[in-house]
């Protein structure tokens, strides 16, 4: 496979076709996830063959936004599979590709360990330094997808959301939870001062 070749080829699609709308899912999100793929790779000791398999998904996991941003996750598999082959994956290789990405969707459903690390790679941010920065680009996004209007409606949905989500890496158990149950306590401070008033 011609990982190098793939990576430039889909670099240069979300460089040109994502809309400026998509504050959270641009192509920073995409180099976020590439980045902390290799990461876990490294400190999950994943084989090197495996880990291009994983970057290969990071790259492309979000590729669908240039089409829709309703079943991006699907339209992503759907550019893999079109793609790919042109780039020496093999269709086991693009199949399992298109699980990692598959997995990314909300909620999370990782059928093996390559998808629970591509998994954990995604929300990587929710037991970092930069969750609010990076939350808040979320939130300007879903109000620019008449999704979300309020700031209380989003911190009630980032409640419900990070009570529901676990780590699945070994790593990210360790690394990243206890940080993210620091910011879901802070939220329901705040989500039951809006009861109050």
């Amino acid at each position: 496979m011609n990982f190098h070749a793939a990576k430039a080829f889909v670099l240069d699609k979300l460089e040109r076709e994502l809309s400026e709308q998509l504050a959270y899912h641009g192509i920073h999100h995409t180099l976020d996830v590439f980045y902390t793929i290799e990461e876990l790779c490294y400190l999950e000791k994943v084989s090197p063959y495996e880990e291009l398999l994983l970057k290969t998904a990071a790259l492309f996991h979000d590729s669908g936004f240039t089409i829709n941003n309703k079943e991006h996750e699907m339209l992503g598999c759907q550019i893999a599979r079109q793609h790919l082959p042109a780039y020496g994956y093999t269709p086991t290789e693009v199949d399992r590709i298109c699980g990692m990405i598959m997995a990314t969707k909300i909620p999370q459903d990782p059928q093996n360990y390559l998808e629970e690390i591509m998994c954990d790679a995604d929300l990587d941010y929710l037991g970092r330094d930069d969750f609010y920065d990076i939350g808040s680009t979320l939130f300007e996004e879903l109000k620019a997808y008449n999704v979300l209007k309020t700031e209380e409606a989003w911190n009630r949905l980032q409640v419900n959301f990070l009570e529901k989500h676990a780590f699945f890496t070994r790593t990210n158990k360790r690394r990243r939870a206890p940080k993210k149950q620091q910011y879901l306590k802070e939220l329901k401070v705040i989500v039951d001062s809006y009861e109050k008033s």
